[in-house]
């Protein structure tokens, strides 16, 4: 509706992970650079943690396509929600391996043999649980075990597990003490502070196509921020709501009253 008014290319608070629209605030530079750290550098456990909303998947599809592929093979589980078995399934499928084999010891017997062969290769791999506070104890201690699969010389196996502050208190528990004393790097990327939010939203709205309308007021930038908190799908939803009631009214500036009928409808669906 909004989009053509503004004359917008297309919309700029979509809450869909395009790393088009990735804006990379000095903490999410930080976190991608402790990615990329941990990964070439071969440290075998990488941990990012961050609120929901503040754009981990969005960071992790930046990271991977930043990987030259001639190099790296990446497996991405986004459902952790899987027994031992299902999980080696899905690490080995998303490698693009077909033919499985049906037990888990001879899951990772396999893996070890395909790990092998493209390390041999000149290959490196990198696998990446995202929502990882939700992993079992038992899928835990399996993914750990994964990383005692190495050469004399390497890992064959880069883990980057990323989840909410949950996994943070997930990791602390005694259980997964083995699991915690691995993690090399560890990063928690924390919400925009105000002037970043500010950036975020002119960055999007220029990505998407904006030449000078509309315009947030700084009082309507300041209830966002407060509404928001400075998280990133947060402050999306509540600038598409805004952008929505400005285009309503005919106006080319998303006022204080707008951002406010934008908080208030948000509210209501967690009433």
């Amino acid at each position: 509706m909004y989009q053509s008014y503004y004359g917008l290319t297309e919309m700029p608070f979509h809450i869909t992970p395009d790393p088009k629209f990735l804006y990379l605030s000095p903490p999410h530079q930080e976190a991608l650079r402790h990615l990329k750290y941990g990964v070439t550098e071969r440290k075998g456990f990488i941990v990012l943690i961050g609120e929901v909303g503040c754009g981990k998947t969005t960071l992790c599809r930046k990271f991977l396509s930043e990987l030259d592929p001639q190099h790296y093979d990446t497996a991405l589980v986004l459902n952790p929600r899987l027994t031992e078995t299902q999980m080696l399934k899905a690490i080995m499928t998303e490698l693009g391996e077909t033919h499985l084999a049906r037990s888990k010891n001879d899951l990772v017997s396999q893996m070890n043999q395909v790990l092998l062969a493209r390390i041999a290769a000149g290959r490196e791999i990198v696998l990446i649980i995202d929502e990882a506070q939700n992993l079992s104890f038992e899928v835990f201690e399996q993914v750990r075990l994964l990383s005692n699969l190495e050469t004399d010389k390497q890992k064959l196996l880069q883990i980057v597990l990323m989840g909410q502050p949950e996994l943070k208190e997930k990791l602390a528990q005694e259980e997964l003490r083995q699991l915690r004393q691995r993690i090399l790097v560890h990063y928690e990327l924390r919400p925009l502070t105000r002037p970043e939010m500010d950036h975020y939203i002119h960055h999007r709205l220029s990505l998407a196509g904006g030449a000078g309308r509309p315009t947030f007021t700084q009082w309507a930038l300041r209830h966002i921020y407060r509404h928001s908190r400075g998280i990133p799908r947060i402050i999306n939803n509540l600038c598409d709501k805004a952008l929505l009631s400005a285009f309503i009214r005919d106006s080319d500036e998303v006022t204080y009253w707008d951002a406010r009928r934008a908080s208030r409808d948000l509210d209501r669906l967690t009433d």
